[in-house]
C-alpha cells in the first residue's frame, strides 16, 4: 500500500469516527461523503488506478456493494470496517448521493488521474474478444454504461476491472452469483484484454 493511499484511508476513518455514525438525512450527504473522497476522490477521480469511480455510478450497485461491505458478503480490510457501523438507510443515501454525481471525462482529468470516457459510446471490441463480451451487454448494456441490475463498466480503469474478474473467477470475490461462472469461461488474458476495451470506452 503507497503512503499516500494509507494516508487517505487514515483520514477516511478519522472522518468516519467524528460523523458517519450519527443519524443522516440527505442534507448531510456531502459531508458524510468527505470520508469517501479520500480514496475515491473529492472530484470524482480516484488516486489509485485500483480504486474504482463512484460518481455516476449506479444507485442500486453502489449500495448493493455498501450492503455486501458492511454485512460481510463482500470483503475488503479497507472497506468493511469503514461502514460497518453506518445504517443501511444512511448508506443508501451516500449510494444516491454519488449516483446523481456527473460521471468524471477525461476532459475534466489532471494529467496522471484515473478518468472515464467523455461519452459512453461503445467502440467495436477487438476481433479476439468480440464474442466473449457479447454476454456482458444484458446486463451492463450495449454501451457499457450500466443500468439494472449492472453496474456502469465503461471508462473505469483496466487495473481495477481485471483485479474484480479475476478475483470472482478465483473465488476471491463471490458476492455475486453469475459473475464467478463468467469470469471462469475467460482465460486470464481474455479478461485483460475486456479490461483494457472497458477502461477506453
Amino acid at each position: 500500500m503507497s503512503k499516500r493511499y494509507a494516508a487517505a484511508v487514515c483520514a477516511a476513518i478519522g472522518l468516519l469516527a467524528g460523523g458517519l455514525r450519527a443519524p443522516a438525512v440527505a442534507a448531510d450527504a456531502a459531508a458524510q461523503a468527505q470520508a469517501c473522497d479520500a480514496c475515491h476522490g473529492g472530484d470524482g477521480l480516484p488516486i489509485s488506478a485500483t480504486i474504482p469511480i463512484i460518481w455516476g455510478q449506479q444507485s442500486s450497485y453502489l449500495y448493493k456493494e455498501l450492503h455486501d461491505f458492511h454485512s460481510g458478503d463482500r470483503k475488503s480490510p479497507i472497506m468493511a470496517p469503514l461502514v460497518h457501523d453506518i445504517s443501511l438507510d444512511d448508506l443508501r443515501t451516500l449510494a444516491n448521493y454519488f449516483a446523481a454525481k456527473a460521471w468524471p471525462t477525461s476532459n475534466t482529468a489532471p494529467a496522471g488521474r484515473v478518468a472515464g470516457p467523455s461519452s459512453g459510446d461503445a467502440t467495436p471490441p477487438p476481433a479476439e474478444i468480440a464474442d466473449k463480451i457479447e454476454m456482458c451487454k444484458a446486463c451492463h448494456q450495449p454501451n457499457f454504461t450500466g443500468g439494472d441490475p449492472g453496474p456502469r463498466l465503461a471508462g473505469l480503469s483496466a487495473e481495477y476491472l481485471a483485479s474484480q474478474m479475476h478475483a470472482f473467477a478465483d473465488g476471491t470475490r463471490t458476492n455475486n452469483l453469475d459473475m464467478p461462472g463468467f469470469m471462469r469461461a475467460l482465460t486470464v488474458s481474455d479478461r485483460e484484454a475486456i479490461a483494457k476495451y472497458l477502461s477506453g470506452l
